[in-house]
């Protein structure tokens, strides 16, 4: 295994110094890059000092170095998974074969096509919340914006670095692309459609955090049982970061129920907006409207492109290695939901082969309902009677079975004009953002907080929870 290179113009743990043309390209288009960040990263950042963390390794213990640095500045650097000695190809047609080195001539573009996509989605997440660092509701929570940030950053120069490495003048031009699309663009737009949403307050980002980083979690340990091994080994790496993210999903949400289950004792009222709080209802829609659209982002029930990939050895399920079945899946089944002619939601059994999007999906709720009970205990703790919960997969859906279907949160088909009439209970609508936006007025003292979130229980990195985590200048 390389050793990391950080006296490097792009840290690295790839070897970059001794193949000068990737290393030329890649610096070409580091500047590109930085115009990217500085056009459509976060805004009036420049000059603040952050307390970051950065990768300096890939080793388990000691990876990352904490300290303040300007954000124009961060090292975002190319960063491998140790390589795994021996590793083959672990399910589809080309089960038990050596993992692939190079790029399997005959999967080129499908495998470009994977890489493509997820890269695609980092930097639109940076846009999407562009505009956030103006309403921080604590320095705490500033330099948490500020970490996902940088590192999503990070992540698309992973999928640059395969894309420049490994696809010639074909990835060079794809690398370039992304930094020409831009999220909401209504001629450039992003890849897939949940990345075109705008983030609008600190509960949108929270419920990003929790449920559009979840599903990366989701995408990235498909993809990390890759045959195609440096696929593998970037996924793998990137998986250390993306937990980071998916804590601040968890705790953010889980402060705001906190805060308003104390303004709900404090003065004995359901209805907290009055004294500068977020009612539990407007909380259950915004997580109706976050995880209907993540489910959207695993694809069709039944996907023939899926199944391809599988069989190519390309993508794999959760935690591929650790599921008892002969992962070839030529004659296995696995349910499905389908609607019948009386317009009921049924599981069918289908072909596990073309499934493997709805595997991979129901894997992804049961990983998000594992937070959601964990906000509910916080409601139990502070003796609210309510209970948080996701909606049932049909529920405003616009892909798969459910797209154009008329589905409520429990699960319930209904016509179009009973769901005109209903929509604005389940969903957040012009209302709801414009008081949002009341709310969204900048903490940045030291140790203080928003009126509408709890403090969380403990600082980043041994730090107190008042310690200067953002300097102005």
């Amino acid at each position: 295994m390389a050793k990391v290179d950080l006296n490097q113009k792009i840290p690295n743990n790839v070897n970059l110094a001794d193949d000068r043309r990737l290393q030329r390209a890649l610096e070409k288009w580091q500047p590109e890059f930085l115009h990217w960040w500085n056009d459509l990263g976060p805004v009036k950042s420049a000059e603040n000092e952050v307390y970051l963390r950065t990768a300096v390794d890939v080793g388990a213990d000691g990876w990352a170095h904490f300290d303040y640095v300007k954000m124009p500045e961060y090292r975002w650097g190319i960063f491998l998974a140790d390589q795994e000695e021996g590793r083959q190809v672990n399910f589809g047609a080309h089960k038990g074969e050596a993992a692939w080195q190079e790029v399997p001539g005959e999967y080129r573009s499908e495998l470009r096509r994977l890489i493509v996509t997820q890269g695609d989605t980092e930097p639109a997440s940076v846009e999407q919340q562009r505009q956030l660092g103006r309403t921080c509701p604590s320095l705490y929570d500033l330099r948490s914006l500020y970490q996902v940030n940088v590192e999503e950053g990070r992540h698309l120069w992973a999928m640059v670095y395969l894309l420049h490495a490994y696809f010639g003048r074909d990835g060079r031009e794809e690398a370039e692309e992304m930094l020409e699309r831009h999220s909401g663009d209504p001629d450039k737009p992003r890849i897939l459609e949940a990345f075109n949403e705008v983030t609008h307050d600190w509960l949108q980002f929270f419920m990003f955090t929790y449920f559009q980083d979840r599903d990366g979690k989701y995408q990235l340990q498909a993809l990390a049982e890759s045959g195609f091994d440096p696929l593998s080994r970037t996924c793998r790496f990137m998986l250390t970061e993306e937990a980071h993210h998916m804590f601040v999903g968890e705790t953010g949400v889980g402060r705001v129920v906190k805060r308003t289950a104390e303004l709900m004792r404090e003065h004995d009222t359901d209805d907290v907006s009055k004294y500068g709080g977020i009612n539990l209802d407007l909380i259950q829609k915004y997580m109706n409207f976050h995880f209907s659209i993540c489910l959207d982002l695993f694809g069709q029930e039944n996907s023939t492109n899926a199944g391809n990939y599988y069989s190519m050895g390309l993508k794999g399920r959760y935690l591929e290695t650790k599921i008892k079945d002969d992962h070839v899946l030529d004659h296995d089944t696995y349910p499905v939901p389908e609607i019948d002619d009386d317009g009921n939601i049924r599981m069918h059994d289908h072909a596990a082969l073309l499934a493997i999007n709805e595997r991979l999906r129901n894997d992804y709720a049961e990983d998000c309902q594992r937070g959601v009970d964990r906000w509910n205990k916080t409601l139990a703790d502070h003796g609210i009677d309510y209970k948080l919960a996701l909606p049932h997969e049909g529920f405003h859906r616009n892909i798969g079975i459910f797209a154009g279907v008329n589905v409520t949160p429990q699960g319930k088909i209904i016509s179009a004009e009973e769901w005109k009439k209903q929509a604005n209970l389940w969903l957040p609508n012009d209302d709801d953002h414009a008081f949002l936006q009341t709310l969204m007025v900048p903490v940045t003292e030291p140790g203080k907080f928003a009126n509408w979130i709890a403090a969380p229980d403990r600082g980043i990195h041994g730090q107190s929870v008042d310690f200067e985590y953002v300097k102005f200048h």
